[in-house]
């Protein structure tokens, strides 16, 4: 059907007969070809318009005869015959326009260079997997090596103990706490920057303009606070597992409740992250996402479970290469086909894309000063602080200055990355800001824009696309794979060796981390159904870590900061708090499913397609949602901004925990072990005496506590 964009933003349809979608295509191709050699008689245009789909006003009612003009180049024809193949700018020419469905069919040539590039990347990573899992293990018996013996004074403390019980685990888990800060700090990056980063990132600045772009600062903060606060603990005890701190400073009640939350997490998020990159291949391929994800994810849990976590950072330095590879090369190109760095900024401007937080105090704003600054600082903490995934890569270093050094270049790639991203979401705009994929269906989501985006941007150079896409898969991959090593460590620890009489075999220990990569993998790729029904994925991949790691904020909080704070006192604020936030949490997702709340977009535009299309019927140009932000009048908690839910689940568990204390009292400082609290607070907790760290002294104080209480 072909469509006409009337002033009032209503459509008017004229008939097409019903013709072969290929032979629509082709025929389309070859008018234009021939309009591209006899565009000698036609009046010339700006560079920037030849490559958009969404070009100038004068794109749909340009006259088919003008002043002639013999300024082509080479260049500018081949480049004009690519946008033609492309995104069959038949309008000009006064023939009939390609449906939607036909132009998105033709966009899908994802080329055999491109499946090369692609598969070549999952090939290394399965190679990797294979030779730290068979091919190391294997020179290093012959060798007679022993890893549990190589400490080399990292001051593993207690845990050393426990880890020389089981070589298997330490070497899976930590790798022998021998790593190279370099290819750590990649590691973290590749991990920590996923496919929710590079897509979703990308495609909020699209959509809601800059704002969240002002959460580069919380990378800063959350650095400094890891730096002084959490690290220093985390590598003085040398721990696998970051839940082991909970039996160590409360009991073994709050180390399963943490652990068990870690669990939750995970099992919610990894269907996210293995969502998006299929998203992608399906937007340049067109195969199923149902075909994609089980591939990618068998090979995902293949290396990760074979390779352990020396085969998950070195994956991760391949997949982050191939990830910034790519980002850089579409950042070039985009730039330099658009007509340079002003025309980007002009566009974005124009469309009210430049623009920083909303200056108010309403904590329902979306992206509210106070939500970036204050809730951003909280979420970028507990990612980065005290995850499971970045302690434990934290844990392969051999000291405390290593780790140091690795946490600086970490967040200067994580900045770096990230302004990626969010220039890539300039790019797509002041591509598309005359014809929105979104509005007219050519992107089927609002996360399919980017690799959309790209697939016009430089698919006519072989390779590129299938660079791209593996550099989203990069992306993705690394983060599962850390999540699985990461809940190997956890289900080990915590929830295995604990419970057993006799610590297990060498044997047994490597069949059981084996076992819970596979067995949580293919949760995760059985999961992926639902998270396609659940909206944008940054936004979701928050919502969705917020839940448990907001209240594990706030649990290592009052661990390291307030040592006063019994056991009772934080089971009581964690549980109150993870119960709050769930509340919130799931009525925000049922009110967002069933469009009860709803959020304003940035301004887009249809007026210059040059295909054909239907719009919905509440179709507005200033917004891509059907409505405005939907409040009821009175304040709802489920309407806060997504940024203040982490926030909310930590100062919740230590506002509760500390509330708990008036009924169960205080913890004597004196028995919480220095080496358990920040160093920062050490002159002011541990000032005036000494901690006790003798058994025998702890005993003492244990007795005459229970005498008093019987008293």
């Amino acid at each position: 059907m072909s469509t006409t964009i009337k002033e009032a933003g209503t459509t008017t349809m004229d008939p097409l007969p019903s013709t072969d979608s290929t032979s629509t295509v082709a025929n389309a191709i070859t008018q234009t070809v021939q309009f591209i050699i006899s565009s000698t008689t036609s009046t010339p245009k700006p560079p920037s318009s030849s490559h958009s789909i969404a070009s100038t006003a004068s794109l749909t009612t340009m006259p088919t005869t003008a002043a002639a003009t013999t300024a082509a180049t080479t260049a500018e024809l081949a480049s004009a015959a690519t946008t033609a193949a492309t995104t069959t700018a038949t309008a000009a020419i006064g023939i009939e326009k390609l449906s939607v469905s036909d132009l998105s069919t033709a966009l899908q040539h994802f080329g055999i260079v491109d499946y090369i590039v692609f598969i070549a990347m999952l090939v290394v990573c399965a190679v990797i997997g294979f030779y730290f899992g068979f091919i190391e293990k294997k020179q290093k018996k012959e060798k007679g090596q022993v890893p549990t013996d190589e400490k080399d004074g990292d001051g593993a403390g207690a845990a050393g103990n426990e880890e020389r019980r089981g070589s298997e685990a330490l070497d899976y888990l930590v790798g022998g706490r021998k790593m190279k800060v370099f290819p750590v700090a990649l590691s973290l990056v590749a991990s920590f920057v996923s496919g929710i980063s590079l897509l979703g990132t990308s495609t909020e600045i699209y959509v809601y303009g800059t704002q969240y772009a002002f959460i580069l600062i919380t990378l800063a903060i959350s650095g400094l606070i890891s730096w002084y606060i959490f690290l220093p603990v985390f590598c003085n005890l040398q721990l696998t597992s970051s839940y082991e701190y909970f039996e160590r400073r409360f009991d073994r009640r709050v180390r399963i409740f943490g652990s068990c939350l870690f669990v939750i997490m995970n099992i919610l998020w990894q269907p996210i992250c293995i969502y998006v990159p299929a998203l992608t291949l399906n937007q340049v391929s067109g195969f199923s996402v149902h075909t994609i994800v089980p591939l990618t994810s068998l090979i995902c849990i293949l290396y990760t479970s074979i390779g352990g976590i020396k085969g998950v950072v070195w994956t991760d330095v391949i997949q982050g290469v191939v990830m910034v590879g790519a980002m850089a090369f579409v950042i070039v190109k985009g730039t330099y086909d658009l007509g340079g760095l002003s025309v980007v900024l002009e566009r974005n401007r124009q469309y009210d894309r430049l623009v920083g937080p909303d200056m108010t105090f309403d904590p329902t704003v979306r992206m509210g000063v106070l939500a970036l600054f204050i809730g951003g600082a909280f979420f970028k903490t507990q990612a980065n602080c005290i995850n499971q995934a970045a302690v434990q890569r934290f844990m392969t270093l051999p000291n405390i200055k290593a780790v140091k050094q690795t946490l600086i270049i970490a967040l200067t790639g994580f900045i770096i990355v990230m302004a990626m991203c969010i220039y890539i979401g300039m790019l797509a705009f002041a591509e598309y800001y005359h014809c929105d994929p979104i509005s007219t269906g050519l992107a089927r989501a609002k996360d399919q824009v980017i690799p959309l985006y790209v697939m016009q941007s430089a698919g006519v150079i072989p390779g590129v696309v299938g660079l791209f896409v593996a550099g989203v898969f990069s992306a993705a991959l690394s983060s599962l794979s850390t999540a699985l090593n990461s809940l190997s460590a956890v289900v080990l620890k915590d929830f295995i060796e604990p419970y057993r009489s006799r610590p297990l075999t060498e044997r047994q220990t490597a069949y059981v981390l084996r076992a819970v990569v596979i067995v949580f993998g293919l949760i995760s790729m059985a999961s992926v159904p639902i998270v396609q029904k659940l909206g944008m994925v940054m936004q979701l991949s928050s919502t969705v870590a917020a839940i448990t790691c907001g209240p594990l904020l706030g649990a290592f909080s009052i661990g390291m900061l307030i040592p006063t704070v019994k056991t009772e006192s934080l089971l009581t604020g964690i549980s109150l708090a993870a119960s709050f936030v769930s509340y919130i949490v799931v009525r925000a997702q049922i009110a967002l499913a069933t469009g009860q709340l709803t959020f304003p977009t940035k301004p887009v535009s249809v007026e210059d397609c040059d295909y054909s299309f239907e719009l919905a019927a509440n179709w507005n140009a200033t917004s891509t949602s059907s409505s405005a932000t939907t409040h009821s009048k009175s304040f709802s908690l489920h309407e806060v901004s997504f940024l203040w839910y982490t926030c909310i689940g930590a100062m919740g568990t230590i506002l509760c925990s500390l509330l708990a204390t008036l009924y169960f009292g205080k913890q004597d400082v004196r028995k919480v072990d220095k080496e358990l609290v920040a160093p920062v607070l050490h002159k002011y907790w541990y000032g005036s005496y000494e901690s006790v760290s003798s058994k025998d002294d702890k005993e003492l104080f244990n007795l005459q506590e229970s005498i008093n209480t019987a008293q």
